[in-house]
Order: C-alpha cells, then structure tokens, then sequence
C-alpha cells in the first residue's frame, strides 16, 4: 500500500497557448489598423451641410418637389409639368427676392431633376438650393412611405 512512500508522478509537458493567442490577437487588431489606413488616397471631403446665410429680409424659400413618380409640388401645390415654368414666373413675381429650393424623392432620375433646376434657372431666382439629407437614417418628409 504504500503508506509511508511518497509517489512520484513523472512531470509532464504542457503547452501553454494563452501567451501565443495573446500575441496573435495584439497582431491582427495592428494589422487590422494599419493596412485599411495606408491603402488609398487620403482626401478631405466636403461635408454635405452647407446651410444658407441668413438673411435679414426673413423671406421665405419657395420649395420645388419633385415625387418618386415623376409629380412636381411648388409650395404644396401640384403643378402640371407643362406648366412648371409659368408657375414659377409667378412664384417669382410674388417674392423677387426668395431663393429657390428644390428637393427631389431619393428614387427621381438625375435627367428629371435636372429638367426641373434648367427651368428654375431660367426664371431668375436669387439663388437655387438643393436639399439633402444626411445619410444617418433617412428622415422623410411629406408622405408616408410608399405613398406619393
């Protein structure tokens, strides 16, 4: 039995991997940080949020919609696409001195908003704004989802 023996286990090896996955994870985070950073061209872009000057006048902007389908809204207002320029004329004979902003649906074709802008631009507006958003969640405005 043994009592008065001591026993001897015979020592064996073993690996202790955490020292090496701490290495291998301290190398990939570096890795991880530095390559996305050396790849490319590093450029300052400009930020969409360009508001307008204020203006002492407190004149209203007339506000230019154009829906995903295609329907033109001057303040509101459906407006025929035959007759977007003689309503705006009007708009800006009402107030000569307010800007222009036109907003179009996220879904509208570059060649319909460009339409639109060339006629605004013919009128003679003080100024033409475009109105985005930021690409943070889309925050929409007018109808609901869907509707037009």
């Amino acid at each position: 039995m043994g009592l008065g023996r001591k026993s001897r286990q015979k020592a064996r090896p073993e690996m202790n991997v955490t020292p090496l996955v701490d290495v291998v994870l301290v190398l990939l985070i570096i890795f991880m940080i530095v390559i996305p950073a050396s790849q490319g061209v590093s450029l300052e872009l400009p930020a969409i949020e360009n508001p307008d000057e204020e203006t002492e006048d407190g004149v209203e902007p007339i506000v230019l919609s154009i829906t995903r389908s295609g329907g033109l809204f001057l303040d509101d207002g459906l407006v025929p696409e035959d007759e977007l320029e003689a309503h705006l004329v009007a708009a800006h004979r009402r107030a000569p001195r307010a800007r222009l902003v036109l907003r179009g649906d996220r879904g509208v074709d570059y060649v319909r908003a460009r339409e639109a802008f060339a006629a605004a631009q013919t009128v003679g507006f003080p100024g033409i704004s475009l109105r985005v958003n930021h690409d943070e969640g889309d925050v929409r405005v007018g109808a609901p989802q869907g509707q037009e």
